[in-house]
Parts: C-alpha cells; sequence; structure tokens
C-alpha cells in the first residue's frame, strides 16, 4: 500500500460539485493499494498517518503528529499512486488491486485512523473526484507499506 501524505492548511474533496468530504489544518492521504495488500498493510499505513512528527512544536521543529497537533486526515483513495512508466508512454496500472479488493482496505485505513483519534473525513471510492488543497509547508511524504523493516 502507498499513500502519499501532504501537510495542508485546509483541503476539500468534491464528486459532481458535491463537497464529500473537507477538513482544516491536517494531512491528505492519497492512498493507493497493491494487489497483495491485506489487512496488515492498512493498519500500518494508518499508524504511520497517524503518527508521522510533521507538525511543528512550540520551537517550529517538525516534532508533533496530526494527533499532537489536533489535526484532522482527508483520505483519497488514488490507484494511480500504482503506476508503472517504464515502458512506452501510457501508464500501466497492473499492480494497483482491482476494486472490489482495494475499496474495503481504504476503508480499512479510516477505520484504523479513527479507532487511533484522528477525525478522518474520506472521498468516493471510483468516483472522478476534485481535490482542493493548499500545500502547508510544503510537506510531502510517501509511506509504503511493503518497505517497512
Amino acid at each position: 500500500m502507498r499513500a502519499l501524505v501532504q501537510r495542508v492548511s485546509r483541503a476539500a474533496v468534491r464528486v459532481e460539485g458535491a463537497t464529500v468530504g473537507q477538513i482544516d489544518q491536517g494531512l491528505v492521504a492519497l492512498v493507493g493499494v497493491h494487489g497483495d495488500d491485506d489487512e496488515d498493510d492498512a493498519a500500518y499505513v494508518a499508524e504511520k498517518i497517524a503518527n508521522l512528527r510533521i507538525f511543528s512544536d512550540e520551537e517550529g521543529k517538525m516534532n508533533h503528529s496530526v494527533l499532537q497537533s489536533g489535526g484532522q486526515v482527508l483520505v483519497v483513495s488514488q490507484f494511480t499512486l500504482y503506476a508503472d512508466t517504464r515502458k512506452g508512454r501510457r501508464p500501466s496500472f497492473v499492480e494497483a488491486a482491482r476494486p472490489e479488493h482495494a475499496d474495503p482496505l481504504v476503508d480499512r485505513v479510516c477505520e484504523h485512523l479513527g479507532d487511533l483519534g484522528v477525525a478522518t473525513q474520506s472521498g468516493v471510492f471510483g468516483a472522478r473526484m476534485e481535490v482542493d488543497l493548499t500545500n502547508d509547508g510544503p510537506v510531502t511524504i510517501l509511506i509504503e507499506s511493503k518497505e517497512r523493516t
């Protein structure tokens, strides 16, 4: 599982013009699911998102997590994080999980975040979404569940 996490001062996601998720200060997590991912990957990614120390402390150092800063997380499914661009000009997405496998795992990331105490909003899986965000920093971090040690 991959999560591209961006620190934001605000973010919203719309489907067909209607806002379906919106946060103030916090994180946007674009989440892609690999065909081999499972519940452990979802739990790992959620724990990493909740505890990444990328918010400023009193001295301006990145020392606080979204939990400590009182921020929120907006989770947006993003199968294109598994694009393979090594050949040709058209990306291949064969490593991305099929929707029936990916959808429940993205939901599990949201559930795990909630269980950890993070207020979480989300987009609509499989929908064409418009994501509007204001990067804070910018700070962008890539989390990959298969590269944990």
